[in-house]
Parts: structure tokens; C-alpha cells; sequence
């Protein structure tokens, strides 16, 4: 018996062993093949500007707007972004395309600050073969990059604080979703939001957790967050997928009771919105954002200066927002 057990074990870690060898010779075939159709459009293009775009998840909404920004100012400007990024959330992913792309030479990247010093080393090591860098959506301001392009973190998460406490109806036992624990935005909205909420009676953050920018995760967290937690009246997710993630983990956890506020405007937070099961959303300006990153590097192009810091706007999406968007009443 203690045979077989061992035999099953030794079987499963090679399993184990065996999922994660694949996993890492398939992504590393796969930045390998971006940044290869990257050199050769860029052989095809002689004379245009080449610039690379490396998202956070490859088809997330948020950064297929930014794709979008950045390739309508791209088209006006006479440059070429090629875009490319992890299929899921994956940091070592992130730095491999940069490290990949700088070896490309590319003439600019937009990338979006991961609080990391080997990415740090890896944007000095661009600036210093001459490629410009602008940081997007999260900033690293420990690093060489040229420019922040995005929201103020700090004052979204001020933003969402403010909507809550005039919002809630005393609803002040707060769980909080961030979407991952190293994104230097999600700690700065984190931030904005507990600097209101601390300094208001009546209000307490009970909970804080991470989605991974999942919303399976999302709702399984809530549901752990209430199973913990069961006074919470209100729940407030900082990534774009967490607020209907944490809608699906009340409903699994028969809530209704619960005040839920979100991050961005996916149609299904649209949806939750119109149907009362979300209250509101700060919403960022994603294709602005690759809009203006792209006109920041035209200007570096020109040999102009530029703003270190770079903020676009953000709106408050609620039901009253949506009927005046659609005319109802």
C-alpha cells in the first residue's frame, strides 16, 4: 500500500512537473513569435515608426481600448503599433516581451509599471540604447520611463471613497477587491480610498483581498469574505472584472443586502448597473490614454519635452448616468 501511494505520488509530481514545462516552453514560444512578426513588420515598414505596445492580459476590454487609442493616433501620425501581452495576467510574461522587444529595437514601448527592480533595469536598458519608454495605466516612477500616461490612482480611489460614504446609508463595513496585490495602481486606489474611509465615522474597511483580475476569483473571494465576514454591507472592487465577480459571489452566497461599487464600464458592469445589482463604477478614459501615449511619443520623436505625468479623466457610471446615455426615463 505505502507502494502505490508512492508510485500515485511520484506519478502526480510529474504531472505537475510536466504542466508547468509546458506552460513555460508554450508562452516562451509564443513571445518569441510576437516579437518575430514585430521584426518583420518593422523590415516591412522602413521609414514608419515603430512602436510596441505590451498590455497587461492580451484581450482584456481595458487594453484592447488602449490598443484602440493608440492605433487611431498611430494612423493620423504615420507610426505602426504592434501590440502584444500575456493571454493571462502574468508579470514574468510582461518582462520577457520587454526584455524580447528591446532586443528587437524597436524606436518606443508603452508598457504599463510593474513594481519590480528587474523591470525597472530593463526600461533603463531601453532609454539607454535610445528607446523611448512611456509607462501606461500603472506608473514606475522608480524607473528611467519617460512619462506616466493614465489615471491619478490615488484620486480614483479618493473618488470611490467620497461616492461610498455619500452613498451607502451608513452601509460602513467595507470589503475591499483589489485586482492583484503587486499593481502599483491597485495599492494607489487602495490608498485614495482608505484615506477617505479611515477619516470618516461610522465607515471601517473589514476586508481586503485580491482577484487576480479574475472574476471567478473575484466571486470566489467574496464568498470567503462574507463566510468571514458576515456584518459587510458594502463590497467595492478596484479592476474591471471584480465588481460583477463579486455580484456572482453574493448570489452564491444568497445575499442581496450588499452594496456593491466598481471599476471601469464592461457591459456586464453596465448591465449590473441598470439592473440595480451595482450601484456605480469610476470609470477611466483607456483609449485616451493610447491616444495621448501615442501623441507624447510624436512629440519625443520632434525632440520636444513632454510632462513627466500625464492624467486623464475619470466619470462616475450609475443608473442616473446610463438613462441619460440612452434617453430613457
Amino acid at each position: 500500500m505505502p507502494i502505490k501511494k508512492r508510485t500515485v505520488g511520484l506519478i502526480s509530481l510529474l504531472l505537475v512537473f510536466c504542466y508547468f514545462l509546458f506552460q513555460f516552453l508554450s508562452s516562451t514560444y509564443r513571445i518569441d513569435r510576437l516579437v518575430g512578426q514585430m521584426e518583420q513588420s518593422k523590415a516591412e515598414d522602413k521609414g514608419i515608426k515603430h512602436v510596441v505596445l505590451i498590455a497587461q492580459e492580451l484581450d482584456n476590454p481595458f487594453w484592447r481600448m488602449v490598443e484602440m487609442g493608440a492605433n487611431e493616433a498611430a494612423a493620423q501620425l504615420g507610426m505602426k503599433i504592434d501590440y502584444m501581452g500575456p493571454n493571462r495576467i502574468n508579470p514574468a510574461e510582461q518582462m520577457n516581451l520587454l526584455k524580447k522587444t528591446i532586443a528587437a529595437g524597436p524606436d518606443a514601448i508603452i508598457v504599463q509599471g510593474i513594481t519590480e527592480p528587474q523591470y525597472d533595469q530593463l526600461i533603463g536598458k531601453a532609454i539607454d540604447q535610445g528607446i523611448p519608454v512611456i509607462a501606461v495605466d500603472a506608473d514606475e516612477p522608480a524607473s528611467r520611463r519617460l512619462a506616466y500616461v493614465g489615471t491619478d490612482n490615488r484620486e480614483a480611489g479618493k473618488r470611490m471613497g467620497e461616492l461610498v460614504v455619500k452613498e451607502a446609508g451608513g452601509k460602513g463595513r467595507i470589503g475591499v477587491m483589489i485586482g492583484s496585490e503587486l499593481a502599483d495602481n491597485q495599492q494607489l486606489r487602495l490608498e485614495g480610498f482608505r484615506s477617505i474611509i479611515t477619516n470618516t465615522p461610522g465607515f471601517e474597511i473589514v476586508d481586503v483581498r485580491s482577484s487576480n483580475i479574475s472574476r471567478i476569483e473575484a466571486a470566489k473571494q467574496t464568498e470567503a469574505m462574507l463566510s468571514q465576514y458576515a456584518d459587510i454591507q458594502t463590497m467595492v472592487g478596484f479592476s474591471s472584472l471584480d465588481a460583477v465577480g463579486i455580484v456572482e459571489g453574493l448570489k452564491a452566497a444568497n445575499r442581496a443586502d450588499v452594496s456593491v461599487y466598481g471599476f471601469d464600464d464592461l457591459e456586464e458592469t453596465k448591465m449590473g448597473i441598470a439592473e440595480g445589482e451595482i450601484q456605480a463604477s469610476i470609470v477611466q478614459q483607456p483609449k485616451e490614454i493610447g491616444i495621448q501615449s501615442v501623441n507624447l511619443l510624436a512629440e519625443i520623436f520632434k525632440g520636444g519635452t513632454i510632462p513627466v505625468q500625464h492624467f486623464t479623466a475619470t466619470d462616475i457610471l450609475d443608473r442616473n448616468y446610463l438613462n441619460a446615455d440612452t434617453g430613457s426615463p
